[in-house]
């Protein structure tokens, strides 16, 4: 399985220099490839591919007209290209919003990718050496496991990190036997079959005192200005550290439900259509999306299992007796009248779609055999 590694880098200002200048031209050349693609289009109907575009790159190179060090990284931009407009003519067949291809200004354009390791790029004695840029400095906090295989120089608020992509061998973590349900939900982060109430964090929540007055001293400097480009530089650091808060928690979150439980059950969340509601800020803010993500690969390199449950009913449904119980999202407690059950009714969805994924367990004999009555 693939697997990322993350890591500073402390570039000298010549070094800085050179990324800076590799970023710029690996962005003349993607709005190079899409003006060809518009072009081509326009004037003869013809969709040109990524092998009409990459078989020019090395006439292009020869005379001087690609300024991109590393051969192979020029191939992955042109395929950057191509992905891109394969995934616009995906929405359109899907029937969405088509989103056509754009230009990416240089100030968006912050990552170069060399697919392979050992051309043009290399790890030694903490330094890594890059293609038309050099040996840079690099804080080695974790060791890199596995087999190297792409490297990604990135750019994030005019500090640099490199990317490794390694192939890596599952660490199998020892069973359990635990189970166990989640049900996310906005009061609560999740709340758990075994009882626990995990609170939101509420990051952007928490920090957007802060980010309305970044906000606002951007918008009263003059654009262009020294002051404005500082200002905007303060704000992407504050998004920054928002961003980094919220992974950190879903990181040590997800890691500790994984090494505790066989089996995980989740709802399988339309979390795109709720994203579009009147909730839409609270349900960004709380990173449903990056936490499912963080728990399956957790979960297929620890030998885990995730289940994903229809959410259908989930929280109306007495997860004792079965009984409908309808409730409106202000009701948040659950009580069953044919039962008598009585708990949270977050706790009570938990428990409803631990039910439900752990029903999904292979049969415990063959089929048709009795396991309820003896015959006379």
């Amino acid at each position: 399985m693939r697997k990322s590694f993350k890591y500073r880098l402390y570039p000298n200002k010549t070094q800085r220099h050179g990324i800076n200048n590799q970023l710029f031209h690996a962005h003349i050349l993607y709005n190079t490839a899409i003006t060809e693609r518009r072009e081509a289009y326009r004037s003869i109907k013809k969709s040109i591919n990524y092998y009409d575009q990459a078989s020019q790159l090395k006439e292009l190179r020869a005379e001087g007209l690609i300024q991109v060090a590393n051969f192979s990284a020029c191939q992955d931009i042109l395929r950057r290209v191509d992905k891109t407009y394969k995934a616009f003519y995906e929405r359109i067949k899907r029937g969405d919003k088509p989103g056509f291809p754009r230009f990416k200004p240089v100030n968006r354009y912050n990552t170069l990718t060399y697919p392979s390791y050992n051309d043009g790029c290399k790890l030694k004695n903490n330094k890594v050496y890059l293609q038309g840029i050099g040996d840079i400095n690099i804080r080695l906090h974790r060791p890199v496991e596995g087999k190297i295989k792409t490297v990604s120089i990135s750019r994030i608020n005019n500090k640099y990190y490199v990317i490794f992509s390694c192939e890596v061998t599952k660490k199998l973590l020892p069973p359990t036997e635990n189970s166990i349900g989640i049900d996310v939900g906005l009061e609560s982060f999740a709340v758990t079959s075994d009882g626990n109430f995990k609170a939101n964090p509420r990051f952007y929540k928490k920090s957007q005192k802060k980010l309305r007055v970044l906000q606002r001293s951007v918008s009263r400097k003059k654009k262009g200005s020294v002051c404005r480009k500082k200002s905007v530089k303060a704000l992407a650091k504050q998004h920054e550290k928002i961003a980094n808060q919220r992974s950190d928690f879903l990181h040590k979150y997800s890691f500790e439900l994984i090494k505790n439980n066989d089996i995980i059950c989740i709802e399988d969340l339309n979390i795109i259509g709720m994203s579009k509601g009147m909730l839409a800020k609270s349900v960004h803010d709380v990173g449903w999306n990056i936490f499912f993500k963080y728990l399956s690969y957790k979960a297929g390199n620890a030998g885990r299992e995730i289940r994903k449950i229809n959410p259908n009913g989930t929280s109306q449904r007495c997860s004792r007796c079965g009984t409908e119980v309808k409730k409106d999202l202000s009701v948040r407690w659950h009580d069953c009248p044919v039962c008598g059950l009585s708990v949270h009714r977050d706790l009570n969805s938990a428990y409803e779609i631990l039910r439900l994924g752990t029903s999904l367990n292979p049969l415990t004999c063959a089929v048709g055999q009795c396991v309820g009555l003896e015959a006379d």
